[in-house]
């Protein structure tokens, strides 16, 4: 098991916030994504972490304190992020839970929430928490962004209080 193929892994919890158009319905609303057509999974990654701790036995892997992974113009941060994998058949990342502070920005977007799940062999990903997404002027809140990168669909609902709530900024037209 090498650290850089269980980075190669966490990158992918940081497409989580790669939403581009949002299309709002009565609690939910869709969002038709756009940026991860040209996004390159292929770059090399850069990470930082207070601490990186490998759990052998428990076949997992946790950085701590101010967790930063850069890949090409993509950026992750939290405070933790904890990978599962499994090493039978070589390396494979199962899960990937990223908590405390979680933000992913783009040069175009960036989302935020208290916490991040990727299940690899589902391709889901789920922001759970306070989550805000924010592109331009545009901005997206809600309790739960999933985002299905077999599908490309991708759905933010409601809290407690029912609603998902947004500003779209029209275009400025001269």
């Amino acid at each position: 098991m090498t650290l850089s193929r269980i980075m190669t892994g966490l990158v992918l919890s940081a497409l989580l916030a790669l939403a581009a158009a949002l299309v709002t319905g009565p609690g939910r609303a869709q969002i038709v994504g756009g940026s991860l057509r040209n996004y390159d999974k292929q770059a090399p990654i850069d990470f930082a972490a207070d601490r990186i701790e490998v759990r052998e036995q428990q076949k997992e892997a946790l950085f701590s304190g101010n967790v930063e992974v850069e890949q090409a113009t993509l950026d992750l941060t939290a405070n933790t992020v904890r990978v599962l994998y499994s090493d039978a058949d070589g390396l494979s990342v199962s899960q990937l839970v990223a908590d405390g502070s979680v933000t992913v920005t783009t040069p175009a977007e960036s989302a935020s929430a208290s916490r991040a799940i990727y299940d690899v062999p589902r391709s889901l990903i789920t922001l759970l928490g306070n989550v805000r997404l924010d592109r331009g002027g545009d901005t997206l809140s809600g309790e739960r962004l999933v985002i299905d990168l077999n599908s490309g669909q991708s759905s933010i609902a409601a809290g407690a209080n029912g609603r998902v709530t947004g500003r779209f900024t029209p275009a400025q037209t001269d």
